[in-house]
């Protein structure tokens, strides 16, 4: 895939809006805009999102100095976008924004466990541990699949600045 300056400055600008907006919602827990944004992205750059994606986990890791929990985000955002790059192109518009919201929420909902084979192999939890540490931190799944459902109200009005932008046209 090779990628023009204008889409570099693009990816470029957009991972760094994921990163931004999610250190400036560290104040609520597992609740962010990172979610709705990586939705947007994929569906109006399909597998080119891939690009701002991972410079929002790069810098994540920069900014962290690359710690332990950092690991997963190699892998946990890329699902999110596999989720959404499954949606049949041909799904009729009008049950879109519904899609995209219960892509995000699922997302959420599924966070510590899709984080968890990560931590086993870091820390050398057994299933039990394992499926403890997902138990644990399911209240906070909770609130990052809610939280990312409720931040899906945004995704198609994004989509549209984002293909404005992009190619000048809307949706």
């Amino acid at each position: 895939m090779k990628l023009k300056i204008k889409e570099i400055a693009i990816f470029g600008v957009l991972g760094a809006v994921i990163f931004v907006s999610k250190l400036i919602m560290e104040v609520f827990p597992n609740i962010h805009l990172v979610g709705m944004l990586i939705v947007a992205i994929t569906v109006v750059f399909r597998a080119k999102a891939l690009y701002p994606i991972y410079v929002f986990v790069f810098l994540n890791g920069l900014y962290s100095g690359f710690p332990l929990w950092w690991i997963p985000y190699l892998y946990i955002w890329t699902v999110l976008w596999a989720f959404v790059m499954l949606i049949p192109k041909k799904t009729p518009k009008k049950a879109l924004p519904i899609i995209y919201m219960s892509v995000a929420a699922l997302h959420g909902f599924l966070f510590g466990i899709l984080y968890a084979p990560a931590q086993a192999i870091i820390f050398g939890l057994n299933f039990k541990s394992t499926i403890a540490w997902i138990v644990s931190g399911f209240p906070f799944d909770l609130i990052h699949g809610a939280s990312n459902f409720i931040c899906g109200i945004l995704i198609c009005p994004v989509i549209a600045v984002l293909k404005r932008v992009y190619w000048g046209k809307s949706i």
